[in-house]
């Protein structure tokens, strides 16, 4: 707990304008020197890098390698790697004020308090045992916002300097390591029912009945880990049986095929082997072929105020198609006629089949709590005044593009490492940096 808040709460300790002090760090071990001086180490295009920061950082970073128990590189090399890191956030930071990117207080405060919660502590602990490590709130805090910004200002420009396209997508789906990758994974129950190798066949014939029995009792609905603790012979037997998560390559080549051709909670036939008799059973199964969605095929008609047309003025026009709806009028033709949504009024207001994720969350409730077949009351959201009818309901399989999805993200963050490391050698390669240590 208190090497991962120290990894957070390095940093920044303030700027001194008035700091004129030039420091040699010839010598680590002297270190009241810096405190006392407080000097300028680096100067990063605007900014600069303190003595203090340095220090602080460099007492972080030898207390998180004395925990891991591993070699300590020289202090040299560490001042080194960490004089970079303090150089590559201030500039990070100075683009993020140039592009006016902030976190505000509110956004903040939640971070804080998941951090908090992540360990297990209310908002109050966690101070307190911050207050003990002698890490200040507000100095905890606002790296917090630091890390938050920078993070912002990363996802902003790299993400566009990535691009992916459809044949990206379907050669890493054809590719065998990513097949296996994204491939289902099942989560198997396996009872064993041992035959001793010298075994007359009468003792064979009992322990295929035995089996059989077994597999119509799972069949009717007995409790498979009741069953496995009760009968099997395998090593899982006092855990129910259960094989855990495994993806279709990593399933024992014994009953791999079997598994694959069950249905959820279905039991496979006996599987007999020169070890004994095998009873297997489809547990549950997660992944991208198991993905699917409920959908609304909805159309909707959107009037806005302007500056010929008042708040109170748009609220009585919905209200009168609303009623003219009701009364029986054409929707597709009201649509037409005065929806201003530029997507949907040349198609009588018809926004197709939706989850309603893509939607603002007034539009996402009113569309959740209207029955199928059914108009809305009219309603308000930041674009307008809305009318919706929900014309028909489905689940969708969506089970290729949960798979779309899943390798588009690990394209994404892929070249997001790889684009990262390159956009910031360019920051770095493009300022004005000068070290004075």
């Amino acid at each position: 707990m208190v090497s991962r808040i120290e990894s957070v709460c390095t940093g920044r300790l303030g700027r001194l304008t008035a700091c004129l002090v030039l420091v040699v760090l010839a010598a680590l071990p002297a270190r009241a020197e810096y405190r006392q001086l407080d000097a300028i180490v680096a100067v990063v295009n605007d900014d600069v890098v303190l003595a203090s920061e340095l220090l602080s950082r460099l007492d972080t970073v030898r207390k998180q390698i004395a925990e891991s128990d591993v070699q300590a590189p020289p202090d040299d090399v560490l001042v080194s790697q960490i004089m970079e890191r303090l150089i590559l956030e201030s500039l990070q930071l100075q683009e993020a004020e140039r592009r006016g990117l902030e976190i505000d207080d509110e956004t903040l405060t939640r971070a804080v308090a998941s951090f908090a919660q992540d360990n297990n502590l209310s908002l109050e602990q966690f101070r307190a045992v911050l207050a003990q490590d002698g890490i200040g709130y507000a100095e905890f805090r606002e790296q917090i916002r630091r890390e938050m910004i920078m993070s912002r200002l990363q996802r902003n420009l790299v993400s566009r300097r990535i691009a992916i396209s459809d044949k990206d997508i379907d050669d890493l789906l054809d590719s065998p390591y990513y097949q296996q990758l994204l491939s289902d994974e099942y989560r198997i129950g396996h009872i064993l029912l041992t035959i001793d190798e010298n075994a007359d066949d009468a003792a064979v014939e009992a322990a295929r009945a035995e089996a059989r029995r077994i597999v119509a009792e799972l069949r009717e609905g007995a409790n498979f880990r009741e069953m496995a603790i009760a009968n099997s012979s395998a090593s899982t037997a006092l855990e129910g049986g259960d094989l855990g998560w495994r993806k279709a390559g990593e399933l024992p080549s014994l009953f791999a095929e079997e598994v694959l051709e069950l249905d959820l909670g279905e039991t496979a036939d006996p599987i007999e082997t020169a070890g004994g008799i095998h009873i297997v059973q489809l547990l549950d199964v997660r992944g991208a072929s198991t993905q699917s969605e409920q959908q609304a095929r909805v159309r909707h008609i959107l009037v806005q105020p302007s500056a010929i047309r008042t708040e109170a003025e748009t609220r009585a026009l919905i209200e009168d198609i609303h009623q003219r709806l009701q009364d029986g009028a054409d929707f597709a033709a009201l649509a037409e006629e005065y929806s201003e949504d530029p997507g949907s009024a040349l198609n009588g207001g018809d926004l197709g089949w939706t989850s309603g994720n893509e939607f603002v969350a007034e539009f996402q409730q009113v569309l959740a709590d209207t029955p199928t077949g059914d108009l809305s009351e009219p309603f308000r959201s930041q674009y307008g005044w809305h009318v919706l009818e929900v014309t028909d309901r489905r689940e969708q399989d969506m089970s290729q593009e949960a798979r779309r999805r899943m390798a588009m993200q690990i394209l994404h963050q892929r070249r997001f490492d790889e684009e990262l490391q390159e956009w910031q050698k360019e920051l770095r390669d493009e300022a004005f940096v000068e070290v004075r240590i």
